[in-house]
């Protein structure tokens, strides 16, 4: 049964309650009606809501597949547990179906919020601090080429602090995705390939996004817990929050349906290549679950109010430092977090949230700071042709978030 109905039925026994009432106590008619008439009309406000958060996502969703992008799928959660989705173009460029709302999707690094809670759990049980060196927990990995396990700290690690290199093979044509879709990597073996370059920076010095880290941040949870980093979110996080759709695959290279198909164009002026059936490169932390829309708004809002970590790691998580500047045009005002940024709404204050990519694919989910109120956007087949078309189309994902996160707020 979905919240609405839960409402329209709660309405109706109030309705029926006020009734009984009447009928036992003549003298009690009158504030009878009156409870009556607040129901009916709090019943009408709700509605009148829900279809304005309705009319104003599917707008904001339907301006993104006019710059291109395959399909959209859109969920927002309001603070009264109302679940308003909706979707635009098509979830398959040959049959032309509908996206359905409840698709699955491959996150990408929104993985990584889910592995940052695992760490930050860790250290609320006193089995890890963020201050310990790398080296304590992975002796001899991060090293060679001015690399050095002994100067990087979990805590950089998680803010992208650690200037650790990523160096990840990237599929350069039609061809080449063809012959490596199924292609998996180990953990070791994608840090060893990153251990060839220099640190980009040393510690502390600048901010620099590095999926490395969090696939040394998968391996600092195995070495900890003895589990890998994927069965300690399934089971601190996926089974007691009840997200019977987010998962790990592992080596499959295919979704559960429903799900869209993903979309890529190698080279301008070439045809657009079905992505949708491959492994993902990136698996082993810094990326690699699947989830929905809905059990993404679920994670989020439960790690906002506090059910998955104690306030001190809660605290941490939520410390925040500035991203280069480079990054300014694409994520206005961000600030990093431990695996959570935080963005300005044009309403005043912040939310918080994480976004990822994975051939076509792109996910957004952000939450107001009392994680109250969520909104997460599924792109799939976001075909960028130049900077200036990226640049327009994460404006048209901000505004998405933005709009359904101030809805019925003043903006200033």
């Amino acid at each position: 049964m979905t919240h609405s109905s839960r409402r329209r039925n709660l309405a109706l026994a109030a309705i029926v309650a006020g009734a009984l009432s009447v009928g036992a106590l003549s003298t009690g008619a009158t504030a009878a009606k009156g409870h009556d008439d607040r129901t009916q009309r709090q019943h009408d406000d709700g509605a009148l809501l829900q279809r304005d958060d309705r009319a104003r996502l599917q707008r904001d969703a339907d301006a993104i597949t006019a710059l291109g992008v395959t399909g959209v799928q859109a969920r927002l959660i309001t603070s009264s547990d109302r679940n308003v989705t909706a979707t635009s173009g098509v979830a398959d460029l040959t049959s032309r179906r509908p996206v359905s709302p409840d698709g699955y999707l491959r996150i990408a690094s929104v993985t990584k919020t889910f592995v940052a809670t695992v760490i930050l759990q860790l250290v609320g049980d006193g089995r890890l601090s963020l201050d310990d060196k790398v080296e304590r927990w992975l002796p001899g990995v991060v090293s060679g080429n001015g690399n050095d396990g002994r100067a990087v700290t979990v805590r950089q690690l998680l803010q992208h602090t650690s200037g650790i290199h990523d160096d990840y093979p990237d599929y350069t044509s039609a061809k080449d995705f063809y012959q490596h879709r199924y292609d998996t990597y180990t953990p070791e073996e994608t840090v060893a390939r990153a251990m060839r370059h220099r640190p980009d920076f040393k510690p502390e010095k600048d901010w620099g996004y590095s999926n490395t880290g969090y696939v040394l941040l998968g391996m600092v949870v195995q070495k900890v817990t003895g589990n890998p980093w994927h069965e300690e979110v399934r089971d601190r996080i996926v089974r007691p929050l009840g997200l019977k759709h987010t998962f790990w695959p592992g080596a499959s290279p295919k979704l559960p349906r429903p799900h869209a198909e993903s979309y890529q164009r190698f080279q301008p002026g070439e045809p657009l290549v079905n992505v949708t059936e491959h492994v993902g490169r990136l698996t082993n932390g810094e990326s690699g679950l699947v989830s929905t829309t809905a059990d993404l708004g679920r994670f989020f809002r439960a790690v906002l109010s506090g059910r998955l970590l104690r306030p001190a790691q809660m605290a941490q998580m939520q410390q925040t430092i500035e991203i280069s500047k480079k990054f300014e045009p694409l994520m206005p005002g961000a600030r990093d977090g431990l695996g959570l940024f935080s963005r300005p709404l044009t309403c005043g204050g912040t939310y918080w949230g994480h976004e990822g990519g994975d051939a076509g694919w792109i996910t957004a989910v952000g939450v107001t700071a009392d994680g109250r109120r969520s909104v997460t956007l599924s792109m799939s087949g976001a075909v960028a042709e130049s900077e200036d078309h990226v640049l327009r189309i994460t404006q048209a994902e901000s505004k998405l978030i933005d709009d359904a996160l101030c809805a019925g707020r003043t903006r200033p």
